[in-house]
Order: structure tokens, then C-alpha cells, then sequence
């Protein structure tokens, strides 16, 4: 079989399954298994695997087809132009997600190197604090989160790109253990609503449930974040949310009722309102 042979049939099966963008699925999957760029597999097409080469990467067809997140079976995904350790321990770092890093950049640029001191709150893997880290290495960098085996993959990320000795990692319930005040609090927390975890996409459901699930209207852990940062925010701090489908406009209601200031709604590449960021004091 050649590698378009592979390409080609491969895709079918996996659309037959069910498998979200199959033919980007088994070009990952391919080129990952022979240690290739996808883009070099254009320029191989003709070439003839060997079943040295196909032996490992029928496990992983089958896996993919059963709806087993693509990012888990490399193990890795960029993010922001870097590349994460990826599994099952925390969420799968999602591109709508870098619309945040770009806007507290922003606004890091306006405020100046005296706002110097972060917490990412529900970390995860990890990869907002290690790109603000890389981006802004004077930034004092906390990163939190309930999830131990989330803290476990953050570490090992962050000694992978160099700057475990600049992020500080702690379990905390929220911002229960942290001491403020910080200048920014950036935040992607669960915000799917319980009820509606049984319906999630195949691939989302291997994401661990504790960073999936928001409570009964999504908004639980949000709610609380935002009634627990004014006893840990600077005056004038500023507080970076992502967001589910149609909460923004709730949570910015909410936020307003509670001293926050400056509250602007930003939309995703898709057009989705995404991203709420406000000040309080």
C-alpha cells in the first residue's frame, strides 16, 4: 500500500465512522508514525509502506474510528506556536483558547511592567501560564487547579519548554490557597451545564470530567471564581474569562452587580462570544 492508498482509504473510513475531519486524522496519525511533517507525506505519496510501518498505526486507526481524541493518540499539540504533552489528564488545548492569550498580551502592553504578578486559575495542561511565561518573562506566574494529575501534566509540560523555575504550581480549590493580590487572573474554567455532558461530542468525552463540568446551568464554578477574586485582585487588576456558547451576557450582568468595571465581550474565530475580560475596583 502507498502512502495515498493509505490517505485515501483510510479517510473513508474513518467518515464512515463518524470521525471528525478523517482525512486531517490519518495524515496526523501517518506522519506522526513515520516521524514526518504532513506536509512531507505530499511528496511521498508514491512510496510503498512497509508493514513495519503499518503495524503501529493500525492500533491507532482503530482507536481514532472508536472516537478516541486525535491529541491523545500523539500525544502532543500546539498551542500558540508551541508544542504541549497531551492526554488524558486534562483538557485538550483548544484554539479558541489562544484568542485569550492574545488579548491579555494586549493588554500587558498597556499596563506596563508594574502589573507583574498572574494566577491561571484551572491550568490544566498548563498551557496559559507556560505562554505567558515564554511571552513575558518577568511576569510572576502562579498556576492553580483541584486536578492533581492536571497539576502533574502542567509540571511536565512546563520543564519540557523551560520554565518550571518560573511558574509556581499549587492545588487549590479556585483561588482558595492563593495569596493576592494579583494584577491578572485568567480563567478557563468548566462551563458545560451537567445536563448536557451525556450529549458531547465523541472526542470531548475523554477530556476528564472535572474540566468539563460547569453545574447545573454551566456557570457554577464561574460564579464562584467571580465572587472570590475581589479578595485577590489589585486595584484595577484585570480578570480574563473563556466562556461557553451564550454566557457572556449572563456573566457580564453578574459582574457588573459586583464592582467590576470596563467589561468588553470578544468574539472567537467562529464568531462565538468567547471571551469576557473586565476590571474590578
Amino acid at each position: 500500500m502507498t502512502v495515498l492508498e493509505l490517505l485515501q482509504a483510510t479517510t473513508t473510513y474513518f467518515a464512515k465512522k463518524g470521525v471528525e475531519q478523517p482525512r486531517l486524522s490519518i495524515e496526523h496519525l501517518l506522519a506522526d508514525t513515520l516521524g514526518k511533517k504532513r506536509i512531507e507525506l505530499y511528496l511521498e505519496f508514491d512510496r510503498s509502506l512497509s508493514e513495519h510501518e503499518l503495524e503501529p498505526l493500525r492500533e491507532k486507526v482503530r482507536r481514532r474510528a472508536e472516537g478516541e481524541p486525535l491529541q491523545h493518540l500523539l500525544g502532543h499539540w500546539d498551542f500558540f506556536g508551541r508544542t504541549f504533552k497531551t492526554d488524558h489528564r486534562a483538557l485538550i488545548p483548544r484554539s479558541e483558547t489562544e484568542l485569550l492569550v492574545e488579548t491579555v498580551l494586549r493588554e500587558f502592553a498597556i499596563c506596563g511592567e508594574s502589573a507583574n504578578r498572574l494566577v491561571d486559575v484551572g491550568t490544566g495542561s498548563g498551557v496559559l501560564a507556560i505562554t505567558f511565561a515564554l511571552e513575558r518573562p518577568g511576569l510572576e506566574i502562579s498556576a492553580v487547579d483541584l486536578s492533581e494529575d492536571a497539576l502533574t501534566l502542567a509540571r511536565e509540560n512546563a520543564e519540557r519548554l523551560g520554565v518550571s523555575d518560573r511558574i509556581a504550581f499549587c492545588r487549590s480549590d479556585l483561588l482558595d490557597q492563593m495569596e493576592g493580590p494579583f494584577h491578572w487572573v485568567v480563567a478557563n474554567l468548566p462551563y458545560i451545564p451537567t445536563a448536557d455532558l451525556h450529549v458531547l461530542q465523541r472526542e470531548v468525552k475523554f477530556d476528564p470530567a472535572l474540566a468539563l463540568d460547569g453545574g447545573k446551568d454551566g456557570l457554577t464554578i464561574v460564579k464562584r471564581l467571580i465572587e472570590s477574586v475581589p479578595a485577590k485582585i489589585a486595584l484595577n487588576g484585570l480578570i480574563a474569562l473563556e466562556l461557553g456558547h451564550g454566557q457572556a451576557h449572563e456573566v457580564s450582568g453578574i459582574m457588573a452587580g459586583k464592582n467590576y468595571r470596563d467589561i468588553s465581550i470578544k468574539k472567537d474565530y467562529q464568531g462565538v462570544e468567547r471571551l469576557l475580560i473586565a476590571r474590578h475596583g
